[in-house]
């Protein structure tokens, strides 16, 4: 982990595994859909439109979680095959279960690792790819590092994720942030720039999508008008939990308001 982002200490990857292994991650696709990222589909098509994505590539998607991104480039983008590796086994379960229902079992392939050591070959992939859910490792270097190890020469590595904003977070705000969504440490966009460039990569695009702030507005709408029943349910009906989740998205809302937290986008070319 560099030294320049913001971080917490005590959470890593068993407390991802536990959000996405349990209820928590069922809630945040009962809020978000499969494509558990801001802007859904429409973020993946925005990203791989800008990145080059297209017929015949070959991809690796880190962190990947059931492959919902892997079978949107699949579908809309015609690539020709993905890898997604993730952390969490119930997901890649969920994740395999999906793609022999949609008959795409013989272009994913899922692999149970950590991303900042997939065990993938170097220089094997047309491109790394990536939604809004590198903000959940530890170590961003060694994950930036492995990205460039695998993508070939003149591939690209594409990704979104949630970011520390140019006004910058208090020690409270961020200690709050990270707590809750279990994030061991933020980026901001300069980190992951400098990153990329270290990795001997080209950065071609940096910046905020905008995207974070009327998304976090949906979800509480949907929460308070259309899916409460079915938050508490998974939240074994505790009205208590349900509020103070509210609170929390709330306060996201406000950090990324006051250009605090963003979602980030990021297109990079290994020379």
């Amino acid at each position: 982990m560099g030294c320049f982002m913001i971080a917490t200490s005590g959470i890593g990857l068993r407390d991802v595994q536990a959000v996405y292994g349990g209820p928590e991650g069922d809630l945040w696709e009962l809020l978000m859909g499969e494509q558990i990222h801001i802007g859904g589909l429409t973020s993946t098509m925005d990203l791989a439109d800008r990145a080059g994505i297209g017929a015949g590539m070959s991809g690796v998607d880190f962190c990947c979680c059931t492959g919902a991104g892997m079978r949107a480039l699949l579908r809309f983008r015609d690539v020709a095959r993905m890898t997604g590796v993730d952390a969490t086994e119930r997901v890649i379960e969920r994740g395999r279960r999906r793609i022999a229902e949609q008959g795409l079992g013989n272009r994913i392939t899922f692999v149970h690792a950590d991303a900042c050591e997939s065990g993938l070959p170097s220089d094997s992939v047309d491109f790394v790819w990536g939604e809004d859910a590198w903000c959940y490792v530890v170590d961003k270097a060694r994950l930036i590092a492995e990205a460039a190890r695998i993508v070939r020469p003149g591939g690209t590595i594409a990704f979104t994720d949630w970011v520390e904003g140019p006004a910058g977070l208090s020690p409270l705000e961020a200690l709050r942030f990270l707590a809750f969504m279990k994030f061991p440490n933020v980026a901001t966009l300069g980190d992951y720039r400098d990153l990329l460039a270290m990795n001997g990569c080209e950065v071609l695009s940096v910046e905020d999508t905008g995207r974070f702030a009327p998304y976090i507005d949906l979800y509480l709408e949907m929460v308070s008008k259309q899916l409460t029943f079915d938050v508490l349910r998974i939240l074994s009906f505790d009205r208590v939990m349900l509020k103070a989740m509210g609170g929390e998205m709330k306060l996201m809302r406000e950090l990324a308001e006051a250009d605090k937290i963003a979602q980030g986008l990021f297109i990079a070319r290994k020379r």
